[in-house]
C-alpha cells in the first residue's frame, strides 16, 4: 500500500498549481485572475456554442466541454496560464464521429482519449509527442481552417447543409443551395463577421466576439419584429426537462454528471467489445491531437509570459479533463491557443483564472439561458469564419514558401490536400510519411564515402600498396548501407587488404549491420584481409554479430593511426 501511496505522489498532476501555491499566491495575483477569467469568459461562451454546432450537437455541449475540461484541465494540468475547452482542430474529427456513432459514439471516444493520455503522461512521453514536422503542423492546420469555413457558410448564408460526407460533397451541397440563401440572415452575418474582424484593430482588449454577436442579436430581434425571421439557437435547437416541457435554446441547468454503469441515460451503457473495436481508432487520434494542441498551446503559454510548463502533467491533465468532459455530455477537449494567449493579455498569473471562468461559463449558462436563445445563427458561424480565417495561417504560409525547399513545401500541401480532400488523419498519415521520407533522404545526403588506395594517395596516410581504406562519415542504415559498402569489383583489383574506417559513423542499425557482415565474409572468402577502424561500442557491436570463426580473422582496432602503428601485429 506504501508502494502505490509513493507511486502516486511521485506522478507528474497538478503541477502548475502546486508551483503557483509556494510561489505565494495572494489577493494580488486573486485578482489578476478573476479579471482574466471574465475575459475569456467571455470569448469562451460563444465559440464553444459555435463548435458544438459545427459538429453536429446541441449547442449545450460545447459549454458543458468548457466547464468541465477547463476546470480539471486547469487545476490538474501542467502549465499556469493554459485555458482548455472545445477548440476547432477537433471539428473535422468529431463531426464524423457524431454522425456514424451518435452522442454515445463520441462520449466513449473521448472517455478512450482521455484514458490514452493518462497512459502517456503516466509514461512520461509528453516531450516525444511533440516531435511532429512544422510542415505537417501547418498543412492539417490550414486544411482544418478550410473545412470548418466551409461549414459555417450554410448558416451564414441561411442555407441547407450536410454534415456528413468529405469536403468536396460539402461544397457540392452548398453550390446546390446557394441559389436559396436568405438576404437578412446573410445581413445579420455580415454585420457579426465586420465587428469581429475589424474590432482588433481599434482595441485588442474588447471581446469582439460578444460584441458582434450582441450586435447582431440586437438588429435580429428588430427584424423578427417587422416579421423578418432569422434562424437562432432557440428556432434551430429545443430541449425537453423533467416534467416533459419541451423548451426552445438550451437548458438553464447545470451539466448532470453521469457514471458509466449506473446511469439510466443509455449514452453511458458499458460498451461491447464490437463498439469499443469500432471506438479505437477515432479515439487514438483524439488523444494524438489533444496531447499536440495542448503541448504546442502550453509552449505558447510559456513564450508569452515566462513559465515552464511540466508536458507529462499537462497530458494528465487533459486526459483527466476529456473523461470528465465525457461524463458531463460534453465533446473533446485541449489547450486553447488563442483562449490561452487572451488569458495571458489579460494578466492571469496562475490555473485560477481558467477555473474561475469555468465556474464564470456555468453561471452564465443558468442566468442568461433563455437570452442566449435569441443569438442569431449566422452570428455564430461568423465566428466561426474568423476562427477558421485565424487557424489558415495565410502569413506563415507565404513566408514557407518564401522560405523553404520545394520538398517541405510539398509536404505542407499534401498534408492540407488530404485533410481537406478526405480527413485529418490521411492529412497527417500523409504528412508524416512525406516528412519521414525527406528526412531519410536528407540523411542518406550527409552520409560520406570516400576510398583511398595505398599506391595512389599517400597525402593523408601512409598506406601500403595493396590496401583499400574505406572511410564513412555519417549515420548508417538501410538507406545508405548500400552506398557505403559498394565494393565493386574493378575497385578491389590487386587489393590484398580492406580498411573499413568506421571512426565516424555515430549510429548503425540492423540492416547495415547485415549488409557489413556480408561484405566482411565476402571480403575473407576472396582472400583479403579485413581490418575494422571502430570504437569501442560498435566494435562490441560488430563482434556480437560476426561468427566466431569470422571473429578470429578480423582485425579490430581504434583508429587508421592505431592501425598503422600496429602494422607488425596485423601484417599491414
Amino acid at each position: 500500500m506504501n508502494a502505490v501511496l509513493a507511486t502516486l505522489n511521485r506522478l507528474p498532476l497538478a503541477t502548475a498549481m502546486t508551483d503557483a501555491l509556494r510561489a505565494g499566491y495572494g489577493a494580488a495575483s486573486l485578482r489578476r485572475d478573476l479579471i482574466a477569467a471574465l475575459i475569456i469568459s467571455l470569448v469562451a461562451l460563444p465559440l464553444s456554442m459555435a463548435l458544438a454546432i459545427a459538429v453536429g450537437l446541441p449547442p449545450q455541449h460545447g459549454l458543458y466541454t468548457a466547464i468541465a475540461a477547463g476546470f480539471f484541465a486547469a487545476l490538474l494540468g501542467g502549465s499556469k496560464t493554459q485555458v482548455s475547452g472545445p477548440t476547432a482542430a477537433f471539428v473535422v474529427i468529431v463531426a464524423p464521429i457524431v454522425a456514424e456513432f451518435g452522442m454515445r459514439g463520441i462520449v466513449w471516444c473521448q472517455i478512450l482519449a482521455g484514458i490514452f493520455l493518462l497512459i502517456l503522461g503516466i509514461s512520461r512521453l509528453g516531450q516525444i509527442i511533440t516531435y511532429v514536422p512544422y510542415t505537417v503542423t501547418m498543412g492539417f492546420t490550414m486544411g482544418i481552417g478550410v473545412v470548418i469555413g466551409t461549414i459555417a457558410l450554410n448558416d451564414f448564408f441561411g442555407v441547407a447543409g450536410d454534415s456528413a460526407g468529405h469536403w468536396p460533397h460539402k461544397v457540392a451541397v452548398l453550390a446546390q443551395n446557394l441559389p436559396d440563401l436568405s438576404l437578412p440572415t446573410l445581413g445579420v452575418g455580415l454585420l457579426a463577421l465586420a465587428i469581429m474582424a475589424g474590432l482588433p484593430y481599434i482595441n485588442k482588449k474588447i471581446p469582439s466576439a460578444i460584441v458582434g454577436i450582441v450586435a447582431a442579436t440586437l438588429v435580429s430581434l428588430g427584424l423578427s419584429r417587422a416579421g423578418i425571421d432569422i434562424a437562432t439557437i432557440g428556432s434551430r435547437f429545443s430541449y425537453t426537462d423533467a416534467a416533459g416541457v419541451l423548451h426552445h435554446g438550451i437548458p438553464s441547468m447545470p451539466p448532470v454528471l453521469h457514471l458509466p454503469g449506473f446511469s439510466d441515460d443509455r449514452i453511458y451503457a458499458l460498451p461491447s467489445i464490437a463498439e469499443l473495436s469500432k471506438w479505437f481508432m477515432p479515439a487514438v487520434v483524439i488523444a494524438i491531437l489533444a496531447a499536440l494542441e495542448s503541448l504546442l498551446s502550453a509552449t505558447v503559454a510559456d513564450s508569452m509570459a515566462g513559465t515552464r510548463h511540466e508536458p507529462n502533467a499537462e497530458l494528465n491533465g487533459i486526459g483527466i479533463a476529456n473523461i470528465m468532459s465525457g461524463l458531463f455530455l460534453g465533446i473533446p477537449a485541449t489547450g486553447a491557443i488563442a483562449r490561452t494567449a487572451t488569458n495571458i493579455n489579460a494578466g492571469a498569473v496562475s490555473p485560477v483564472s481558467a477555473m474561475v471562468h469555468a465556474l464564470l461559463l456555468l453561471l452564465f449558462m443558468v442566468v442568461l439561458a433563455p437570452v442566449i436563445a435569441y443569438v442569431p445563427m449566422s452570428a455564430l458561424s461568423a465566428l466561426l469564419l474568423v476562427t477558421a480565417w485565424r487557424m489558415s495561417h495565410v502569413h506563415q504560409f507565404i513566408h514557407l514558401v518564401r522560405s523553404a525547399s520545394r520538398s517541405d513545401i510539398a509536404v505542407t500541401l499534401a498534408c492540407f490536400g488530404m485533410t481537406v480532400a478526405i480527413d485529418m488523419v490521411a492529412g497527417v498519415i500523409t504528412g508524416m510519411s512525406l516528412a519521414i521520407l525527406l528526412f531519410m533522404k536528407r540523411v542518406m545526403d550527409t552520409t560520406a564515402v570516400s576510398h583511398h588506395h595505398g599506391a595512389d594517395n599517400r597525402t593523408e596516410y601512409d598506406l601500403p600498396d595493396g590496401t583499400l581504406l574505406f572511410h564513412v562519415e555519417g549515420p548508417l542504415f538501410f538507406g545508405t548501407a548500400n552506398k557505403a559498402f559498394d565494393f565493386r569489383p574493378g575497385l578491389l583489383a590487386h587489393v590484398e587488404r580492406v580498411v573499413l574506417d568506421l571512426g565516424d559513423v555515430p549510429a548503425i542499425d540492423v540492416t547495415a549491420m547485415n549488409l557489413l557482415e556480408d561484405y566482411i565474409g565476402e571480403l575473407l572468402e576472396g582472400g583479403r584481409q579485413v581490418v575494422i577502424c571502430a570504437d569501442a561500442d560498435l566494435t562490441a557491436r560488430i563482434r556480437r554479430r560476426l561468427r566466431p570463426d569470422v571473429i578470429v580473422r578480423v582485425h579490430f582496432v581504434g583508429d587508421v593511426e592505431d592501425m598503422l602503428n600496429r602494422r607488425a601485429a596485423i601484417r599491414v
